[in-house]
């Protein structure tokens, strides 16, 4: 009897992390099954996609809002085949707004409902555990410091790693990679990440071209890389140079490559999210940045937990890093705390360091770990290669 596993991932980084975790399960179950909502990179590993992944992407409030009676049929419909197709477990990865109730649905049904990316009850919306711990049969955490809560609240739960410390190496190469951009070594280099969606990009837009201005005013010789993940958000980029007058900075703007350019660069400039994570491990001093609406600030604000905004510093349990928000987030404040990295040998030195201990405690084969925390609720459903 074959073991079958129905399965939902949200948006492309899901798409990947599942992708793992089914291949990282086939060397224990080689014959097993995965069906239900997922993406290309899932395909290839053989899952039966009912709906693509992209689906269930929204963009903010409205967009959740406008969406929601389509996205609550595609999931009843699954849940209609999950109960049906009674497979031995559903395994939920990220996307927790979607996938909480439907795994709710399918413990009640008698099968194990497993979720994969702890929701962030530590920054927000703390109240969130209650329904956790009724919806789950166990949780698998990407940040150490998460199981604590989990295990406060009665829910199983497993700390796996994160992916991108298995992914990024210990020691990155940024010579090769300055190399492979074609600049020298010795040029000052900041990379500049505005964020990977349109909104982000417009926000940020403008006051990284002032901040950019600013640095090349004091130093004439240093180059900026901006590398966007779209051609909508690149288009974005270039009207607020020329909105901007900024023709003759020495701006190079990237089609993605963002590991690259941060890799690359002595500073990087970074929106709030993932990237800062991303920069952490490559070990770059970064300024951390983010401005929203002003109600939706100050709501977030006040929803919030922890002083800091940004991985690294949340992860460390310190300010390594500045955060500039909001009102804080302009040319003149920004371009301040970039120079003040690059006047600071010692401290650029002390960051990457404690980056390093960071990878080290994140990178824990997470695909390997979270295939084993799975393992056991397979055990009774059939036998094994």
């Amino acid at each position: 009897m074959k073991i079958r596993i129905a399965m939902v991932a949200g948006e492309t980084s899901g798409d990947l992390l599942a992708s793992h975790l089914i291949r990282a399960l086939r060397r224990h179950l080689p014959d097993a099954e995965f069906f239900g909502i997922g993406g290309p990179k899932m395909q290839a590993e053989g899952f039966d996609v009912r709906w693509p992944c992209e689906l269930l992407a929204v963009h903010g409030y409205v967009d959740a809002l406008k969406r929601y009676r389509e996205l609550s049929g595609i999931r009843r419909a699954l849940l209609a085949q999950i109960r049906a197709e009674r497979p031995d477990a559903f395994i939920g990865v990220d996307a927790p707004d979607f996938n909480l109730w439907l795994e709710g649905k399918v413990r009640d049904a008698g099968i194990p409902a497993i979720h994969f990316v702890g929701p962030s009850i530590w920054a927000w919306r703390g109240g969130r555990i209650k329904r956790i711990a009724r919806s789950v049969s166990h949780m698998l955490c990407l940040f150490p410091f998460e199981p604590e809560l989990y295990e406060r609240a009665g829910v199983p739960v497993s700390y796996v790693g994160h992916p991108l410390a298995d992914e990024f190496p210990l020691e990155p190469d940024r010579a090769a990679a300055r190399e492979r951009l074609g600049i020298p070594l010795e040029r000052g280099v900041v990379a500049m990440l505005p964020g990977s969606r349109q909104s982000e990009v417009r926000n940020l837009a403008d006051i990284f071209i002032g901040t950019a201005k600013t640095l090349h005013e004091r130093d004439p010789e240093r180059l900026f890389l901006v590398p966007l993940a779209t051609r909508e958000t690149r288009q974005i980029f270039e009207e607020a140079l020329h909105r901007n007058d900024a023709g003759g900075l020495p701006i190079r703007m990237l089609f993605g490559h963002a590991v690259e350019a941060m890799t690359a660069a002595d500073v990087v400039l970074v929106a709030s999210g993932t990237a800062s994570l991303e920069a952490a491990l490559l070990k770059r001093p970064m300024v951390i940045t983010y401005r929203i609406g002003k109600w939706q600030y100050h709501l977030m604000k006040r929803m919030a937990y922890l002083p800091w905004v940004g991985l690294p510093n949340i992860l460390c349990g310190e300010t390594v890093v500045p955060e500039l928000l909001q009102d804080e987030a302009d040319p003149e404040h920004l371009a301040a705390a970039i120079d003040d990295w690059f006047a600071d040998d010692a401290r650029r030195a002390a960051v990457a360091a404690r980056f390093s201990d960071l990878h080290r405690t994140l990178r824990q084969d997470t695909a390997r770990r979270a295939a084993e925390a799975i393992l056991p609720y397979l055990d009774k459903a059939g036998p094994k290669a």
